[in-house]
């Protein structure tokens, strides 16, 4: 794990909206540490460094706490809707070697076929992974597929470690050609029809 994601959390003693804003206030963001049977814990944690980290999707964090390190995994971001500021964050804890399931982002390589649409139905997929190899995303390369071309979830390759938890028949990628350019040649079909139509009844 890099330095980045080492964070010094400190031990909350103040709770409520009130407090909450409190701390938002001076740069930090309120936690609650979940997991393993043991109490949540509530903590606060430097906004600015927080938010670097969730740049990145399933952020592992190795947390300071009193001089204890602890491994946890970023459950839930509660974002201000309008600011899109991080509010407050609930954590797991993690043991190495335990494995998680984690939502991990489809990301798409590659241009389809010319003139064709390569739509990502799934643009996440659940995998099993080891809590400290967690893949940042899942690769699919749609370089040159062309129309009728479907992905499957089964059909991605998942970085070594991690397993499919989501449902094998899951459509990740489908390529078509846009409606319009279909649509053209639908409406001189139905125009060649109707004339041939109109011919005939005029004999």
């Amino acid at each position: 794990m890099s330095d980045d994601n080492k964070v010094v959390a400190e031990v909350r003693e103040s709770f409520g909206k009130g407090a909450a804003r409190k701390i938002r206030a001076v740069g930090k963001i309120p936690a609650v540490i979940y997991g393993h049977g043991s109490d949540p814990r509530h903590v606060t944690l430097p906004a600015h460094q927080i938010g670097l980290i969730l740049r990145k999707a399933n952020a592992l964090l190795e947390l300071d706490i009193d001089g204890k390190t602890e491994l946890v995994l970023v459950k839930d971001v509660q974002k201000d809707p309008v600011r899109q500021i991080i509010e407050h964050l609930d954590l797991i804890v993690i043991r190495k070697g335990e494995k998680v399931q984690i939502e991990v982002p489809v990301h798409v390589t590659g241009e389809s076929f010319s003139g064709t649409i390569a739509d990502l139905d799934a643009k996440t997929l659940l995998v099993e992974a080891e809590a400290t190899h967690i893949p940042e995303n899942v690769v699919v390369d749609i370089e040159g597929l062309e129309e009728g071309a479907q992905i499957f979830a089964k059909d991605v390759e998942l970085p070594q470690g991690s397993s499919l938890i989501s449902d094998p028949e899951t459509l990740v990628i489908n390529v078509h050609v846009p409606a319009a350019g279909r649509g053209e040649g639908v409406e001189e079909e139905e125009a060649d029809a109707e004339a041939a139509a109109a011919a005939e009844a005029a004999e």
